[in-house]
């Protein structure tokens, strides 16, 4: 699956896998807001790698989880999902807009092909420094340093990094 290949989306070890996060996942988006502290620990749980500073609002959504590495000073907003069935990397300083899709996940649409339940996935990067505009689906990578919107999301706008 993480090689590009194309895989059976229902083997029975990748359902058990999914089942196991979904539980997971259940259990942080029911842990009040207010509960930062508990919040930080469980989502260091489920993600694959996180840096320093990490907020992730609820709701949130994935499928594997341990597939997603996110880097210091990573928001997110409300009702991020993330299809991580190859590597999503999202750099430091990274924010993302409510509604937004993270997708790594494809099928054919073909009917008969489709209904086999055979995929493949592709991995997705985003850069350092990275704003995802609100309602956007990513299925490709985002250079580091812009403003990325739309579905498909692309790039809009470059950012001048200042020091402070």
């Amino acid at each position: 699956m993480l090689s590009g290949k194309v895989y059976n989306a229902v083997d029975p070890k990748l359902i058990r896998d999914l089942n196991i996060v979904k539980d997971r996942l259940h259990q942080y988006n029911l842990i009040p807001p207010t509960h930062l502290e508990e919040r930080d620990k469980l989502i260091r749980q489920i993600l694959g790698k996180t840096g320093k500073k990490v907020f992730v609002n609820q709701p949130f959504y994935c499928d594997y989880g341990r597939h997603i590495e996110v880097g210091d000073g990573f928001f997110s907003n409300f009702n991020l999902v993330i299809l991580d069935e190859a590597m999503v990397r999202i750099g430091k300083d990274c924010f993302i807009g409510p509604n937004v899709g993270i997708y790594t996940a494809c099928h054919s649409t073909d009917p008969l092909e489709r209904n086999s339940r055979r995929e493949w996935a592709l991995p997705v990067t985003i850069g350092d420094n990275v704003t995802i505009g609100a309602g956007s689906v990513v299925v490709k990578d985002i250079p580091s340093n812009c403003v990325a919107v739309g579905n498909p999301c692309k790039k809009i706008k470059d950012l001048k990094i200042t020091a402070e």
